[in-house]
């Protein structure tokens, strides 16, 4: 039996522009002969102009790479990148523009929630109606129905027209269905986000067990946390190119952008939550003591930071949480209260010690907030990543030996006394 599942050679898919996509082909029939006839399109949106008819977009560009048995691997990039069209193109969903795409063995889906379903039968109907599409014959999709049924947790509603499920109960139906009929190759895009935490946890632990059972998971999410719990091997896709095929490692730091190691930030124009910015807003940080965004084990990392404010506020403080590459949020510090006042701006310079952090690439989060009576916290702004920062390994510091974040984690307490 061959290792090679999968062989994605020299791919494009590129898509016309307000030409087609109603989504079902008499919508495109009409679409097509109101242009004809020089009518208003039937099926376009309000507000929508069709100023882009007729160009074209290439959503995938000469993209190449394989997949063996046994392969857990992620696709990560922006939004944009190309991800889920690749895996429709995988999927057999679309077909590409150029390039072959050859598949050795069953694949199975989860793009989005509903996969696959047929909305008026009920969950039991469409696991057969599932289990049809991938080849398997009645009795096999029956030998596994209550593996399915017990995966799933929703045995008490399995026989009810699945049109009443919720959005959690169809991404739990639809997982058990395509993880639990044996395919060679479970693609699975960021739909699990839709369900439980427990349940998101389980179904990782299902793509594992594909994995070693000798099939492959492709997986795409923006929870960078479960890509590198997940997956061995990662690409990197930016507007429709494959820029980097190796480990998962790498291909996130090329996700959350470590590249960027800027000594003075702009901070003013980051991306905030909601409600965050308007009545306190960070304008600028500036690095004072490195130039490359890294620093040695046990030293500080000094930075001013600007700000204006548009109240009066007692007590304000500034709070940092030290997140790993993958977004782990592992630590948190706060400076000691201060008074702003309204309608003017502020630069304080930080020290932030990094004594007691491991050797390791991190990310920063900032807050200005002020304590809320009665417990809690009040938030005026935040930004979510200001930017990564490296951790330089020294033996010396670590007692002579490298040190291993999988085995020893990102904070390095003090020694152990011997009494």
């Amino acid at each position: 039996m061959s290792d090679r599942l999968l062989e994605v050679d020299h791919v494009s898919k590129q898509y016309r522009l307000g030409m087609i996509g109603g989504g079902l082909l008499y919508r495109d029939l009409n679409s097509w002969i109101a242009r004809k006839l020089g009518r208003e399109d039937p099926n376009r949106k309000i507000g929508v102009n069709g100023s882009h008819d007729g160009e074209t977009f290439m959503a995938l560009e000469d993209v190449s790479f394989n997949v063996d048995r046994g392969d857990t691997l992620a696709l990560v990039g922006r939004n944009g990148a190309g991800k889920s069209t690749m895996l429709k193109l995988i999927s057999r969903i679309t077909a590409p523009t150029r390039g072959e795409i050859r598949i050795h063995g069953r694949v199975a889906s989860l793009l989005e929630v509903g996969t696959g379903f047929h909305h008026e039968l009920t969950g039991r109907e469409n696991v057969y109606l599932n289990g049809s599409i991938l080849g398997m014959n009645k009795r096999e999709i029956s030998r596994k129905m209550d593996e399915i049924i017990e995966f799933s947790e929703i045995d008490k509603f399995i026989d009810t027209p699945v049109k009443r499920y919720s959005s959690g109960m169809y991404v739990k139906l639809g997982f058990a269905v395509a993880a639990n009929l044996a395919p060679d190759i479970l693609v699975c895009d960021e739909v699990l986000a839709v369900g439980d935490h427990a349940f998101q946890q389980k179904c990782l632990n299902k793509m594992s067990d594909v994995a070693r059972s000798g099939r492959a998971v492709l997986y795409v999410s923006h929870n960078m946390r479960t890509v590198s719990q997940l997956c061995s091997r990662a690409l990197f896709l930016d507007h429709g190119h494959l820029l980097y095929d190796g480990t998962t490692e790498h291909a996130i730091e090329l996700y959350s952008g470590a590249g960027n190691r800027d000594v003075e930030r702009d901070l003013n124009s980051m991306v905030r939550p909601r409600n965050r910015g308007d009545t306190m807003r960070m304008l600028k940080m500036v690095v004072l003591n490195s130039v490359n965004m890294e620093f040695q084990q046990d030293s500080d990392f000094e930075f001013s930071i600007h700000f204006r404010s548009n109240l009066t506020e007692r007590n304000t403080r500034l709070r940092l949480i030290l997140k790993t590459n993958v977004a782990a949020p592992i630590a948190m510090t706060q400076t000691r209260p201060f008074d702003v006042e309204a309608g003017k701006e502020y630069t304080f310079n930080v020290r932030f010690p990094l004594r007691g952090i491991a050797p390791g690439e991190y990310m920063v989060k900032l807050s200005l907030i002020s304590d809320r009576i009665g417990g809690g916290s009040n938030y005026f702004d935040t930004i979510e990543d200001i930017g990564q920062f490296v951790v330089l390994d020294d033996p010396l510091v670590n007692s002579g030996f490298t040190w291993e974040e999988r085995l020893w984690g990102n904070m390095r307490l003090q020694g152990l006394d011997l009494f």
